[in-house]
């Protein structure tokens, strides 16, 4: 195959990876309360919904490994446990949301099946995609990306023009930030260190074995992917700014996204949201749980049993969480999210700075401040914050749950200036 359709197909494929539930129902309702202030929030959002991510597919790209590879320097047992977390959490919480909300905008409004059903034949269709694999990127890639791109930006285009001409007034009081942490429940920092391995190894059984190919190749698919994503969450937040006064205040994300995709496409807006909805989610699941499977496989000596029972008992953990509500399930994912999500972040930058810069201490000392200052953050979801106010008042940020940002930051310096000094001082004596 041609080598520039190559990357531009797995640049899409990637982009459809990435472009799940979470990505569908959060920008429309972020511009909703932005009102003005939406290109704030894009600021915010961009951040943890497409840098951090992308950002996960060009340290892929360098470590052309598994999950384990990122968290190693710190130590094998930190690494180990590390994977075991984040592939609970992402066969437990994304992947069954991603059921739900297709169940909740492209089921239920049509037909009177319950939300088991709907997730049942959900993850059965996706248990046969997963073990499939080698096909993932021709099959997504080629053919289901292409129709949730047009689709979108169908949607986009008619509320740029269509709009009632009144916004109003933001509800957010810290937009930069609410788009920051709003980011965080996309999962997309999470996919991307799950998802980045899944095209490695997709690259390699379509041919690709050599480790500069396979770096090329992932690196112009992630910048495709992360432009694809810019455009999109960017024209659905300005959307949704758009026709924020056409909303009750206490409307949910589903009902603002599929009362958008009706304003602008009319009575077919229910029907190509549903085809939307159903191919966005559908791809991200099977992402999820092809990179579970992958990692499974992958300590087992490559059994491909261990693959297929890997990806049966995951569909079966989405189809029993799949079957819940929408709202639910996000309510459920905010306390993981905040333990997990800096961790995840401070590991993928650490893994794309300079080599010279994130030594086996850097590592070490970075993700222990992390840890340690985004336990407020994650129990302020837990308890009740009020019991928490002493402690946020003296950590910068931390009381909008990003205490752990400046000690990270500030940590990662010291500790490169007590590397280098140990350098100097061996050097001359």
């Amino acid at each position: 195959m041609n080598k520039t359709k190559e990357i531009w197909i797995a640049g899409f494929a990637l982009f459809s990876l990435f472009f799940g539930a979470g990505n569908l129902i959060l920008p429309t309702s972020l511009g909703v309360k932005a009102g003005p202030d939406w290109w704030v929030v894009v600021l915010g959002f961009v951040i943890t919904a497409i840098a951090i991510p992308i950002l996960a597919i060009f340290a892929h790209a360098r470590l052309q490994g598994t999950l384990y590879d990122f968290g190693k320097k710190v130590s094998p047992l930190f690494s180990t446990i590390y994977c075991f977390l984040i592939y609970i959490i992402a066969i437990a919480i994304p992947s069954p949301r991603t059921a739900a909300v297709t169940h909740e905008i492209a089921i239920q409004p049509f037909f009177e099946s319950s939300a088991l059903v709907t997730s049942v034949i959900y993850f059965v269709l996706v248990f046969l995609f997963a073990v499939n694999r080698s096909k993932i990127i021709s099959l997504i890639g080629q053919f289901l990306t292409p129709i949730i791109v047009l689709i979108l930006l169908i949607i986009i285009a008619i509320a740029s023009f269509t709009s009632p001409g009144t916004i109003n007034p933001a509800v957010f009081k810290h937009p930069f930030v609410d788009g920051i942490l709003e980011g965080y429940q996309t999962f997309d920092a999470i996919a991307g260190v799950i998802l980045g391995a899944v095209i490695v190894i997709s690259l390699h059984l379509r041919g690709h074995t050599t480790f500069d190919a396979k770096k090329e190749l992932v690196t112009k698919a992630g910048i495709i992917a992360g432009a694809g994503l810019l455009l999109i969450y960017g024209g659905l937040i300005f959307s949704g700014a758009l026709f924020s006064s056409t909303f009750a205040e206490n409307a949910t994300r589903i009902e603002i996204l599929s009362g958008l995709s009706t304003l602008t496409l009319g009575h077919l807006g229910s029907t190509f949201l549903s085809v939307l909805v159903a191919l966005a989610c559908f791809t991200t699941a099977i992402g999820v749980i092809t990179g579970t499977a992958d990692y499974v496989r992958g300590i087992c000596n490559n059994s491909n049993t261990a693959y297929t029972i890997t990806a049966a008992v995951s569909a079966v953990i989405g189809i029993i969480v799949g079957s819940n509500d929408v709202g639910f399930i996000i309510d459920v994912a905010v306390p993981a999210l905040m333990f997990v999500y800096p961790i995840t972040i401070v590991l993928i930058l650490l893994n794309v700075v300079p080599e010279k810069y994130a030594s086996k201490l850097v590592f070490r000392g970075v993700v222990i401040i992390t840890f340690i200052f985004s336990i407020p953050d994650f129990l302020g979801f837990i308890i009740p914050r009020e019991n928490l106010t002493g402690i946020k008042s003296i950590i910068p940020f931390a009381e909008h749950s990003l205490g752990w940002v400046l000690p990270a930051l500030l940590g990662f310096l010291v500790f490169n200036l007590i590397v280098f000094s140990n350098k100097k001082r061996l050097k001359n004596s």
